[in-house]
Formats: C-alpha cells, structure tokens, sequence
C-alpha cells in the first residue's frame, strides 16, 4: 500500500468519516494485495489504548482504581487518563487539535453536551453495544437524546449539586437554613467566604441573590451587583476540588458554594463541614463523551465495563458523587444513598438544572463581565 493512500485513510478515519474498523480493514485488504505485513498496519493494529480526560483529583483517582485498571486488567486496552483545569480550557484543546488525539472525557453535562455537537465533534454511539445503559436513570438520558435527535453521544455517569458548603462548628444549620444564599453576602462573615473561580456557577448563584431564576435573568445590573458584593466580601476565589477542601479543612473559609461529592468527602473524612441545598440551588450531571475520531468499539466497550453497577458504585463510593444507575432498577448500598444530592426516587423531580442553549447563548458576554468584576471592576 503506498504512504499516499494510507495518509489518505488516515486522514478519513481521524476525521470520523472513516470507522476504526472500515479503517483497519481498508488497511489490511491493501496489505493483502501486496503481501505486505508490519510496518504501519502491524503497530496500528497493536495499538490498544484509549484516552481519557477528567477533573483529577479524587474524582480521577476513583475512576482509576475502580474503573479504568480493572478494564485493562479484562481487556489488555490501557487507558490513558489525562486532566483538565476546566470545560472551557478542555473545548480549545479539543477544537484545536487533530480528531483522534482525544477519545473520552468526563464532561460537565448539557453545557457541553450542546456545544460540543455543534462544533461537529461528537459521534453516535452504538447503544447495542452498552447493554447496561438499560440501566441508566431516564431523567438524565433525556436531555441528551432531546439535543441530538434522538441518538447519543455520551452516556450519563454521575449527577450531583452546587450547593453551600459551611463550617458547622461556626456556622448552625438553623442559620444557614435561614439565610440560605444570602450567607454568601453576609458582612458578619466578610473575609472568611470562598467562591467558586467559575462564571456559569457565579452567575446562577448572583441570579439567586438577587431573586432572579438563573434561566431566566431580566434584571442583569441586579445580579452583576450581587456579584460585586460577593466579591467584596471573599477571602479567595477557589478553582480546584482539592482547593475547596483546603480552604474548607483548614478553617479558611467557613462558607462558600461547593459540589456534593468534595463535601461528602470531607464529611467521611470527619470535618466539621455541613452541605445545604437552598432553593434553586445549581443542580447537574455529568457525562462519558466519546469524541469524533475515537476507536468506537473500544470506546462503546469502556463505557458498558463503567455503566456496570459493580463498577459504577464503587467508583460513586469513591468521589462522593451518586452514579447514574436508576435505584429502582439497581440495589445501591447505603454508603451511595446516603451521598448528598442523592434522589432515592430516581425522578429527579426538585432539581434545577441549567438551560443548555441559554447559557451557552450567553457564555461569551457574562463570562467577560465576571471576569471584570473579579479584577475588581
């Protein structure tokens, strides 16, 4: 096979025109006509791996023990797992490089759900091949199907919420109960509040302040005020998991937003920490996306091994996250009942998640106004 056509191919199969499959076996008829063996065809063929992306931290650390190492072990695939300092840095890697250099990541649900089919870096997954997706609370597939028409492109693997995370021994549950996301405005604790280094999650939050619905602002100087008082009354803008512990563990701060499963975390490992979910409060899910240019059997067959409930709970005991799986259809042990944001119901029903094509409409203006206010403008 000359190296024309198989740049050629190569190039079909990076781009998603061209299936892993279509691809090894255009190579291999090619090389059978030639009687050519090795080379190319021999390493491509051994390659045997698969790239993933994620949060890091214990988050990473959970997928990794219980998830990506027991898959190698049964399938021989390696799973090379990266991290990313977050969605919007992830997209422009992604945008910016060749398809194929990644395959799976662990994405921040709808948002980029959306986005990413609109760049035309999504695939449709072959659900015949992810037989425990049976098993996957409906609440959490829908919204995807409704964007893609029907198909998918990512399997939902864990949902939880952005909630206020306080210190207990400071802070009492009827106060926080009381106060709710004013605590985050509050001048009594000025100097020793956290916040989120994150515009979608500042905005919703500077909507509820100002008594706004976060899908629906009318009144944008309201909610940019309530951000410039937030500010002016934090000690730090976090932007890490691991930061957010840190501030929390070490008496830092005594109250910030937070997400469910860094608060469970830092529950189980005895801190004084409590997790309050005010009206309105920033609830999400998170998904495996499977990019355009990735080796789809393989892909379809890490995310079947990930959607086993074996797997699934042991990796939700892990990062303090509750797993997609629907607990009427799966027996789920206390350890991942008692998580907070956990839905013993499996509706969903209370929770306020984000409107995709809204916020993503309105990324480019608000996220360059939050920028401003925490420079201090």
């Amino acid at each position: 096979m000359s190296d024309t056509k198989y740049d050629r191919l190569l190039e079909q199969y990076r781009g998603g025109a061209l299936s892993r499959r279509g691809f090894l076996g255009a190579i291999a008829a090619s090389a059978a006509a030639v009687g050519l063996a090795g080379g190319p065809i021999g390493a491509l063929a051994a390659a045997k791996s698969i790239r993933f992306d994620g949060w890091g931290g214990s988050v990473s650390d959970a997928l990794r023990k219980h998830a990506f190492e027991p898959y190698t072990r049964k399938t021989g695939i390696k799973v090379v797992d990266g991290t990313f300092s977050g969605v919007d840095e992830f997209y422009t890697r992604v945008r910016t490089s060749a398809p194929g250099t990644f395959n799976v990541f662990h994405s921040s649900g709808v948002f980029d759900y959306a986005r990413y089919l609109d760049a035309n870096l999504d695939v449709k997954l072959d659900e015949s091949r992810i037989p425990n997706l049976k098993n996957v609370l409906q609440p959490l597939i829908e919204p995807f199907r409704k964007l893609s028409g029907g198909s998918l492109s990512a399997v939902p693997y864990d949902y939880g919420t952005t909630g206020l995370a306080y210190n207990t021994k400071i802070i009492s549950k009827d106060e926080i109960e009381e106060k709710g996301v004013q605590i985050l405005v509050d001048p009594k604790y000025k100097g020793k509040l956290g916040g989120i280094d994150d515009w979608r999650t500042q905005c919703w939050y500077g909507a509820l302040i100002s008594g706004q619905d976060p899908n629906d602002v009318k009144d944008l100087d309201v909610m940019w005020n309530a951000l410039r008082k937030h500010r002016s009354m934090l000690r730090k803008y976090w932007a890490s998991g691991a930061e957010l512990m840190s501030l929390l563990s070490t008496n830092e701060i005594v109250a910030t937003q937070g997400w469910s499963g860094r608060i469970a975390t830092l529950q189980s490992k005895g801190f004084p920490i409590g997790y309050y979910e005010p009206k309105g409060t920033f609830a999400w899910q998170e998904d495996m996306f499977v990019l355009r240019g990735s080796p789809m059997a393989e892909s379809e067959e890490l995310l079947n091994f990930m959607l086993a409930p074996e797997v699934a709970i042991a990796v939700s005991e892990a990062q303090g996250y509750p797993p997609s799986l629907d607990p009427t259809k799966v027996k789920l042990p206390a350890k991942v009942s008692s998580l907070p944001a956990f839905d013993p119901t499996g509706t969903l029903d209370g929770r306020t998640f984000a409107d995709p094509r809204y916020w993503n409409g309105v990324q480019k203006a608000w996220s360059k106004m939050f920028e401003r206010i925490k420079s201090g403008y």
